[in-house]
């Protein structure tokens, strides 16, 4: 029998994009914490960091189109006790200034906080040269870099007043399109603690952002054929929980792993490597194979790319 996690309800009320969940999120830590700076490379209302520049314009730097100087000048901050976020899209955010990062960042460990958005397929009609798929794995690989990629709107929100407090480099990936908002209001987002929303005995279902959504309906429909399935939203990627993983992977003894991401790099290549040096377990992956994306609505995008919640259903059943 399925038990559903206290965290979330599997009828919500409204849907909103994860973006939106940043900037809340960062108008709060504003108002919290003086040190909170927040950098632009001139997109602060697709990011929704108007609000912070509304009420802290001191603590606001609208860098222009220069992502590299805006890592750059990140870095420098943190030498006098400021904690910067930085805001783009995450193809800027990563692949553009991927030395800058690597150097200033992560090799420093600089208290940066490099918050991405409109990152995956689901940026939708701008096409393959925004649709970063390659993000995760890029900053998963650099030592000392904590990697978020959060469920929806509260849990982004969550996220951004969470990492504020860690100490350290941070990459916090979400995304564009208006997703339902299915986690309940709380602060207790806890970095490399995977959350168990929904228990079960046949198959384990390990999502990370757009794709926890999708596999809570693949749980319903499976449920209706019969099937028990466990979902784990495994909102960081780095530092993995694996406890989690092997917890889960004992019980079902099969494993599905959901992302909007390339399947080489990301979580599910993560995933698999625990399994095959603690526990080998039979796993499918869902993720885009191996290509880039193209412009379209993010829905349709979804569904060509084997993303939704029908595709991690029919690996499921191949596991069966």
């Amino acid at each position: 029998m399925n038990k559903l996690s206290d965290k979330i309800t599997l009828n919500p009320t409204e849907s909103k994009d994860t973006r939106s969940g940043f900037g809340v999120g960062l108008s709060e830590l504003g108002q919290n914490n003086n040190d909170v700076v927040a950098l632009c490379a001139d997109l602060t209302g697709s990011l929704k960091m108007d609000a912070f520049r509304d009420a802290h314009p001191d603590r606001f730097f609208q860098v222009g189109i220069a992502e590299a100087n805006m890592i750059g000048m990140a870095a420098g901050m943190t030498i006098g006790g400021k904690i910067p976020f930085t805001g783009t899209f995450a193809n800027f955010s990563t692949g553009r200034v991927y030395d800058q990062i690597r150097q200033s960042v992560a090799y420093s460990e600089k208290n940066v906080k490099i918050c991405a958005s409109h990152a995956g397929l689901t940026l939708g009609e701008d096409g393959a040269t925004h649709q970063i798929l390659e993000d995760i794995g890029m900053m998963k690989m650099l030592p000392n870099m904590v990697v978020i990629n959060p469920a929806d709107h509260e849990q982004t929100r969550q996220a951004t007043l969470a990492i504020a407090k860690h100490h350290g480099p941070v990459y916090l990936r979400f995304g564009r399109p208006k997703v339902p908002v299915f986690y309940k209001k709380s602060n207790n987002f806890e970095i490399g603690k995977a959350d168990i929303l929904l228990k079960g005995t046949d198959v384990t279902i390990i999502a990370t952002g757009h794709l926890v959504w999708e596999a809570l309906q693949a749980a319903k429909q499976l449920k209706e054929e019969g099937v028990s399935a466990e979902v784990i939203n495994m909102h960081t990627i780095k530092p993995l929980d694996e406890k989690a993983i092997l917890d889960s992977a004992s019980k079902t003894g099969k494993v599905v792993t959901a992302e909007e991401h390339q399947k080489l790099g990301g979580l599910g290549e993560s995933v698999a490597q625990v399994l095959a040096e603690k526990m080998p377990t039979p796993m499918r992956f869902v993720a885009v194979n191996d290509s880039f994306g193209e412009s379209g609505k993010p829905a349709q995008l979804m569904e060509k790319y084997g993303l939704s919640a029908s595709n991690i259903v029919t690996k499921a059943k191949e596991l069966l």
